[in-house]
């Protein structure tokens, strides 16, 4: 019997869809063959991109240009926040008191409480000069922000201790009077810590490990090394040094060296706001070498278990300085002080703490490198450091209405003040963000023209509303993408100002994958912020996350800036 025409047009249609999905499998196993896996997540980040900015709202707002004038360049002593953001870790009641700034290895807690302790302990003892009970105060600050202080005179205490000596050079050539009270309260070492399977693959190709080798090996592309920001750190200082002089011993600041640094930076991937952000690109994998002293890394089992030290550069052995013209008396009580950490018992505590514990080491550097180098050499890091890349950055900044009120004053105040630390080769836009996101400043070079539109856009900035703050770092990442088309030798990053309280829009689940791919690195400035939340989308590509108030906000911005930009 014959089957009927109903029954046909069923078999044709069930041999149709057959068909179909037959084809429709084919092409879908098969689009891919013959690409590389960066080209297949290349296609698939720009289709969910494409996707992502379908469902978000743009505006585009017209620029306006304001004119820039010395009253928005605060001074340093501007920049500084009030003394009172690092409060006193040991007060003196003496009546002879001397404060003493520190560098936070010795001055925090556990074993990074070295000095606090003994100083607690000489000011329980009530000991006296010229009848006159004496006591310390002690004050937990980085050595560049201590420099910062003195220098701006915003705060200037009666005595210093940094890591190293670089420092007390550096005041001494900005004109401040500092005398060495004791060249070594702690011994200390700065060092390069290596994977211990890198370690062994350098020692296998170059026979050692020293800064010779690691120069040699980075600017190869054999080893991925990074370092902390030499205006703030005593160990990225102390490298940015040993590697100019790597290049030239009798002058760092020659044209040798300088054309060695330019080479090796190129091939350097992070020079980090600070040692958890180069911790955290090291554990992920990013970096084959970083920048630690020894007490850090002692302390650390992770550390000692996972990586190779080797020291380099100058000692870090904590000299302790009188800051200016001090009284007969504080000038004694300081000298007593240092006595009084030198004692065999207090020299024990040290080496408990991990001080103490490389103390045949000796430099190779020069002992005489005037503070005026130093400053030079600081200089030009920040005119060199990217190796002539431009870099694309666009800032996201948080205007909903959470912001109302300080935080959006601090943010205005910040970025302005921040545009004479971002040099004039690269490429800024500006993008704000509530419920609906809004394209203030396209991307652009950022010359003289740009920083007047800037300034407008910055200064046009009012809170209110919901925090679409996902949406608007996918407009950002849209915006980079398009400029490198033109400038693909550019490197890029996204700059989230905000107080990272997200409530509308898409999700940072929804954004980490394209964030990935595109390998964009998001710095999160957070005013009083929930830190956590900014923390999760700076991990993604191993950028730094800053936790600052209103008060702090202008100089650690200044700070990424140095550092980043």
């Amino acid at each position: 019997m014959k089957p009927s025409n109903g029954k046909k047009i069923a078999i044709f249609v069930g041999i149709a869809v057959v068909v179909f999905l037959g084809v429709f499998l084919g092409i879908t196993l098969t689009q891919d063959l013959g690409k590389s896996e960066e080209q297949i997540t290349t296609e698939k980040a720009e289709q969910t991109l494409g996707n992502l900015l379908g469902s978000i709202k743009v505006e585009t707002v017209a620029a306006r240009k304001s004119a820039i004038n010395d009253t928005d360049i605060l001074s340093d002593e501007q920049e500084l926040p009030d003394i009172k953001s690092y409060p006193l870790s040991v007060t003196g009641s003496g009546e002879i008191n001397v404060e003493i700034f520190s560098s936070p290895e010795k001055a925090g807690t556990g074993t990074d409480g070295w000095l606090n302790e003994i100083a607690e302990r000489f000011n329980s003892e009530m000991k006296t000069v010229n009848g006159k009970t004496v006591s310390v105060s002690v004050r937990s600050v980085s050595s560049g922000l201590a420099l910062d202080y003195i220098k701006s005179g915003k705060y200037v205490p009666e005595a210093l201790s940094p890591s190293n000596e670089f420092w007390g050079s550096m005041l001494n050539a900005g004109g401040i009077k500092t005398t060495l009270i004791e060249k070594k309260l702690c011994g200390n070492v700065a060092g390069i810590l290596l994977s211990k399977e890198k370690h062994s693959d350098m020692v296998s190709k170059y026979g050692s490990v020293n800064m010779k080798t690691v120069a040699e090996a980075t600017q190869s592309g054999d080893l991925l090394m990074g370092y902390t920001n030499p205006f703030v750190s005593s160990t990225g200082l102390n490298f940015l040094i040993n590697t100019l002089y790597t290049y030239d011993a009798d002058d760092i600041l020659s044209s040798t060296a300088a054309e060695g640094f330019r080479t090796f930076q190129e091939n350097v991937p992070l020079v980090s706001y600070n040692t958890l952000q180069m911790r955290n690109a090291a554990e992920s994998g990013s970096l084959d070498a970083m920048v630690m002293e020894y007490q850090l890394y002692v302390n650390d089992p992770t550390l000692k278990n996972n990586y190779v030290f080797t020291p380099f550069g100058v000692r870090h052995d904590n000299p302790l300085y009188a800051i200016g013209d001090l009284s007969k008396d504080k000038t004694d009580a300081l000298k007593l002080f240092a006595q009084y950490c030198l004692s065999a018992e207090s020299q024990s505590y040290a080496e408990a703490c991990g001080f103490n514990q490389n103390e045949k080491y000796i430099s190779e550097l020069p002992d005489n490198i005037s503070g005026d180098k130093l400053l030079s050499a600081q200089k030009f890091y920040k005119e060199n450091k990217n190796s002539g890349r431009p870099i694309v950055a666009v800032f996201v900044a948080d205007v909903s209405g959470s912001m109302i009120g300080e935080p959006i004053n601090a943010l205005k105040t910040s970025l302005i003040n921040s545009m004479q630390y971002i040099n004039k080769s690269n490429f800024v836009g500006l993008v704000s963000f509530s419920n609906k996101v809004s394209i203030n400043l396209p991307i652009d070079k950022f010359d003289l023209n740009q920083q007047a539109y800037f300034k407008g856009a910055v200064e046009d900035l009012t809170a209110n509303g919901s925090t679409a703050t996902y949406d608007a770092v996918i407009v950002a990442l849209d915006m980079i993408n398009k400029a490198k088309e033109q400038h693909p030798e550019a490197k890029p990053m996204i700059f989230l100002l905000s107080d990272g309280e997200q409530n509308v829009g898409h999700s940072l689940n929804e954004i980490d994958a394209v964030l990935k791919a595109y390998e964009v690195p998001v710095y999160t400035i957070g005013y009083n912020a929930n830190i956590d939340a900014l923390k999760m989308i700076s991990q993604i590509n191993e950028a730094a996350t800053i936790n600052a108030d209103s008060d702090d906000i202008v100089y650690k911005l200044k700070n990424l800036f140095n550092s980043e930009m």
